[in-house]
């Protein structure tokens, strides 16, 4: 069973939605996101992955099969049926891996500036950039700032990084890299037949929507996509509200 300090539930509607963050930070991502979904219409729950925050003291594996296992845990734990869930960059990838895994349990699916089921394709100089970032602050800095297409003031990428050494291990962080980069879950793909949402930020440099939409074209074909003007890498910090609508037009639509 999944231990209780480890996942939060805020609201109590009928639409269920497990979110899951990513490399940077932990669930307390989503908070601002979380108040602006209406509680009479959204259950929503979020957790740590091992490694992090309340689970920082949790033994890995920490990769996004765990992740994606972690998150099945939370919902097995709420007594959750069917739920959309909700993913964040490499939180992205473990959603889509969830939604493979229980596709009889996964109503929909949104991948919010996500990493691909299929490996990234890293030239060497960038995959040392991001080894690095695990333990140099002013390469995390770098790395984020490029993410948000350099809009942000220094303030707010170090606020982030900070709280991200405050929540995580360099080598847990090191660990999860090496698993949403090469982990290759692609030819199970055709098992995610959830509707699904990617939402793409205007300004992320890097997960760009020119170089991921056809990607996910090629492994979802029933995929539909969304872009949120203005914002980069983290829409539910950047423009919570564009984000929340976005959330609510389409599980509504979807009827979930």
């Amino acid at each position: 069973m999944m231990d209780e300090h480890r996942y939060q539930t805020s609201g109590h509607g009928p639409r269920r939605l497990l979110l899951i963050h990513g490399w940077f930070w932990d669930q307390r991502v989503f908070a601002a996101l979380i108040a602006l979904l209406p509680p009479d219409e959204f259950t929503c729950a979020t957790f740590d992955i091992a490694g992090y925050g309340t689970a920082r003291a949790e033994e890995g594996p920490y990769d996004m099969a765990a992740m994606a296992e972690d998150g099945w845990r939370v919902a097995q734990a709420l007594g959750w049926n069917d739920f959309a869930v909700l993913g964040h960059s490499m939180g992205g990838k473990a959603a889509q891996k969830l939604a493979i895994d229980h596709a009889d349990a996964v109503r929909a699916v949104i991948a919010v500036t996500p990493v691909s089921v299929a490996p990234l394709p890293f030239p060497p100089e960038v995959r040392a950039f991001f080894e690095r970032s695990c333990g140099d602050d002013d390469v995390a800095g770098a790395l984020v700032g490029e993410s948000v297409g350099g809009r942000l003031s220094q303030a707010w990428l170090d606020d982030i990084v900070a709280r991200t050494r405050e929540t995580a291990d360099d080598d847990t962080r090191r660990a999860y890299l090496r698993s949403f980069a090469d982990d290759d879950f692609s030819p199970e793909a055709p098992r995610l037949t959830a509707p699904l949402l990617v939402v793409f930020g205007e300004h992320d440099h890097g997960v760009a929507e020119s170089v991921m939409r056809p990607v996910y074209e090629g492994l979802y074909p029933h995929a539909r996509f969304a872009t949120i003007a203005g914002v980069g890498h983290y829409p539910m910090l950047e423009a919570p509200e564009a984000l929340a609508a976005t959330i609510a037009a389409f599980l509504s639509e979807m009827s979930c």
